[in-house]
């Protein structure tokens, strides 16, 4: 199953995601059988959920988006893409998100036909969405040092239906580099030490220029990437973060406003001068009796209102540009 492209209906060896709710979308495999806990004997693939369980092998001839029935409930068979991977796939390491992957992929001025680096690989959560950007004809290179992540990812990619858009590296990129020279046109980095690979970077850019992302959790390692980026020439040097806030509608009261209204005239104690109360009512309006005294008029309105608590700093992404050498 591809993740770059699209079609209609479920085939056996195809990845569904299985959405049941905002919170809980599962990738499955679609085959008749799978292989038992132990994996020493092939069962029938049947998958559990907490609303019942699904007979794995009834998706196929399904169309994509296709409610499903289980047991005790119902879930939907969507289509995979890199933003429900992103939300599903199995963390080998902290993954980046949509928020961050968004500005990631626009500041790096990615189209089809990049070639861009990466390290680290990690989840493969990145990986997924510069590649749905690059292709058909850009590739991606991707490192990690740690060789059972690298192995999982490859396989990952190939099940996905994108080993022909990546190729997937074990190495130390700090010590030893890309191996790839004047190949790239943007590169990200994703490591304890960005600023030990930055020469590494500028000798892989293209002759023509690029663009360089490092993400850091740590604002140390920003400023000591920062200092790096400007010895070897880069330019437009900058970073930022992003923060997602939520608004929910919410219906509220509150007094309208009236300019002539003075509270210390006392004119205004004088209830025939305010509109009635069946005038109040067809406006959406009422007022409020206070002893003698009559409150301003008060009025119902939806609005939208900012969350008390929000998701908190994921990590600084820093943006750089290397200009093109001339000579």
């Amino acid at each position: 199953m591809a993740l770059h492209g699209f079609k209609e209906m479920i085939e056996e060896n195809d990845t569904v995601m299985l959405y049941i709710n905002f919170s809980t979308i599962i990738p499955i495999k679609v085959s008749e059988t799978t292989m038992n806990k132990k994996g020493d004997k092939e069962v029938e693939n049947i998958y559990q959920t907490k609303y019942g369980a699904l007979k794995v092998s009834d998706l196929i001839g399904k169309k994509f988006g296709h409610r499903v029935d289980l047991s005790k409930g119902f879930a939907y068979a969507l289509h995979p893409s890199p933003e429900l991977w992103t939300k599903s796939l199995p963390h080998r390491t902290q993954i980046l998100y949509s928020t961050d992957i968004a500005m990631i992929i626009l500041q790096l001025e990615l189209k089809p036909g990049c070639v861009v680096i990466e390290s680290g690989t990690g989840s493969g959560s990145l990986s997924h969405s510069l590649i749905r950007t690059i292709a058909p004809s850009g590739h991606l290179h991707t490192y990690d040092f740690h060789q059972q992540r690298s192995e999982k990812a490859r396989v990952e990619f190939e099940e996905h239906g994108l080993k022909d858009f990546v190729t997937c590296y074990h190495k130390d990129v700090c010590e030893e580099g890309f191996g790839l020279e004047n190949t790239a046109d943007a590169v990200f980095l994703d490591l304890p030490h960005p600023w030990k690979v930055v020469p590494h970077a500028k000798k892989s850019l293209k002759r023509s220029g690029g663009r360089l992302c490092s993400f850091s959790p740590c604002i140390e390692q920003v400023q000591e990437t920062c200092e790096q980026l400007k010895e070897h020439g880069f330019k437009e040097v900058n970073t930022i973060e992003c923060l997602l806030r939520e608004f929910q509608v919410r219906k509220i009261t509150l007094p309208e406003f009236d300019p002539e209204f003075d509270p210390l005239d006392e004119k205004n104690d004088n209830s025939d001068n305010l509109p009635s109360e069946e005038d109040n009512q067809q406006k959406g309006m009422k007022r409020k009796h206070t002893g003698s005294s009559i409150m301003e008029a008060e009025k119902k309105f939806v609005t939208g209102v900012p969350l008390t608590s929000m998701p908190g700093h994921t990590g600084y992404l820093t943006f750089a540009t290397l200009p093109p050498i001339l000579s």
